[in-house]
């Protein structure tokens, strides 16, 4: 039967061309123009069912739409409208003049003078004729045959419409300007083309690429199922490692309890034997009796007395769990969790630097805390509440603010930078309790004094023999020469700074020469 129209799926009856180049018939584009617009508003736009874009519609409404013939060739004459009214299907063809006319134009057709005498078939017998070979009439002159096209308007129309609204237009055949404008129509063609091609080439692309997507994602969510199945079997392992660890920590427990136990039940049954025996002598023995055996009673019961044994457990129940800590690689993968057998003692926790107990203003110095558990053995992790307090003792509004490193090996660096010289009291707490050592006083010099001369041999070899230059050794020699040298009154016998006479290369500037010699005589010069 031919294609039909999109939308009510009938045989086309004057099918019209959207400008997203799908077509409906006039019924359907009458009922999609009225939708949403009451009373005699002209729709400015219509969504087009077939593709769902909105189209803009002629000023003039659904009415100036442009007529599409093509569908009407590929669905046959029984499927097109009337070509005079527009409106009723086509049921007859005048054979004179080509037109397809519905029985209301038909009778209309035989009545008029002009066209009575046109020979008018049924439309069924014209089937098999093309309808691109008939003739197109013009939708506002039914008559007339359009066969010029209006340059400015960019149209087909007749002989009237050139007479009446397309006045002074240029115009031309149709069979002249189909070339042109052919040629026009198939370069946009041919760059749409092009861009389909490329579109199409996008599409496969995107097809490979989820394709790819699809099978990347197998594969990694298999790798993160035999990554999971790995950490899994790894945290089973360390479990039962820890489980086993756990275990061997107790059996190891109770038997020093034992053992413990067993030495001091064996001791009490000495001692009670000891103290029984010996009530029972002074209680029922002689005097001669007691006599003869308070040697070996006493002997006995010295011995049993001088025995030490611990007044407490040997071990104590100082299990814990940490899970946050690390406890190193297990089936390839890093595992946490560690059993803590050792508790801190802060009564062992020593500290330790090279100058702990004196430091200079405004220089940065330091110490090192080493906690120790209950055993003195060092606790080898960190994570121990460590507190240090530094207040001076004569400012009570002067204070250090100490910085504490968890070194996370049992050890932590205390590192702090006083700005106020004088005597402070050092805190340093483990667990709300003073560590050994705490408080201790810390003594903080003045800052640090460079020297300002040079460290020489001699004012004379170190001026290159200047009379004038001085050193703050206050050593002097014959002929004028008021700075020192070797062997001469004054020289300390070995090199010694100019400025202080310090004979220590790396010790602190004293700050000037003796009382009798004056600081502005002493020549600061290059050691030669």
């Amino acid at each position: 039967s031919g294609p039909r129209c999109p939308v009510c799926a009938e045989p086309w009856v004057s099918p019209r061309l959207l400008p997203c180049l799908h077509s409906l018939c006039a019924p359907c584009l009458r009922r999609l123009g009225t939708l949403g617009e009451p009373g005699p508003a002209v729709a400015r736009s219509v969504l087009c069912p077939v593709c769902d874009a909105e189209v803009a519609l002629p000023p003039g409404g659904i009415g100036q739409l442009t007529p599409d013939y093509l569908a009407l060739s590929r669905g046959g004459a029984a499927a097109a409208g009337c070509d005079l009214c527009a409106d009723g299907a086509a049921a007859r063809r005048c054979l004179t003049c080509g037109a397809d006319l519905c029985l209301f134009c038909c009778q209309a057709h035989r009545r008029q003078k002009k066209t009575a005498s046109h020979a008018v078939t049924e439309l069924e017998n014209t089937k098999d004729c093309s309808q691109a070979g008939k003739p197109l009439f013009c939708p506002s002159h039914p008559t007339e045959e359009l066969r010029l096209f209006c340059e400015q308007c960019d149209q087909p129309v007749c002989q009237d419409c050139i007479a009446d609204r397309h006045w002074q237009h240029p115009y031309d055949f149709t069979g002249n300007v189909i070339h042109r404008h052919g040629d026009a129509l198939r370069e946009l063609l041919k760059s749409t083309q092009q861009h389909t091609g490329t579109l199409e080439d996008v599409l496969s692309q995107i097809d490979d690429m989820g394709s790819a997507v699809r099978s990347r994602t197998e594969a990694v969510a298999t790798e993160i199922c035999l990554f999971a199945s790995g950490y899994v079997k790894a945290i089973e392992e360390h479990r039962d490692r820890l489980l086993k660890q756990l275990e061997n920590l107790k059996v190891q427990k109770e038997n020093l309890l034992h053992l413990q136990k067993a030495q001091l039940q064996q001791l009490l049954l000495d001692m009670r034997t000891g103290v029984e025996f010996t009530e029972r002598l002074l209680t029922s023995g002689s005097d001669l009796e007691i006599l003869i055996t308070k040697g070996v009673v006493a002997s006995r019961l010295a011995k049993l007395n001088s025995i030490a044994y611990n007044t407490h457990p040997s071990v104590d129940d100082g299990i814990q769990f940490s899970p946050h800590e690390r406890a190193g690689q297990c089936c390839g993968y890093e595992v946490f969790g560690a059993i803590l057998s050792k508790v801190v003692d802060p009564a062992r926790c020593t500290l330790h630097g090279e100058d702990l107990h004196s430091a200079r203003q405004n220089q940065l110095t330091g110490f090192t805390l080493l906690c120790n558990d209950t055993t003195g053995e060092r606790m080898g992790r960190g994570g121990e509440a460590v507190r240090v307090t530094i207040t001076h003792k004569d400012k009570r509004d002067c204070a250090i603010k100490p910085t504490v490193c968890d070194n996370g090996d049992g050890t932590y660096h205390i590192s702090y930078s006083p700005e106020e010289p004088g005597l402070y009291a050092v805190c340093v707490y483990v667990k709300g309790q003073h560590v050994q050592g705490s408080p201790f006083t810390l003594m903080v010099k003045n800052k640090f004094r460079e020297h300002q001369g040079v460290f020489h041999c001699c004012t004379f070899c170190s001026s290159g023999g200047q009379k004038a230059a001085r050193c703050a050794c206050g050593g002097t020699m014959p002929g004028g020469y008021q700075g020192c040298g070797h062997g001469h009154k004054g020289h300390p016998g070995c090199p010694h700074w100019s400025c202080c006479g310090q004979v220590k290369e790396s010790s602190e500037c004293l700050g000037g020469p003796p009382s009798n010699t004056p600081q502005r005589s002493l020549l600061r010069t290059v050691v030669l």
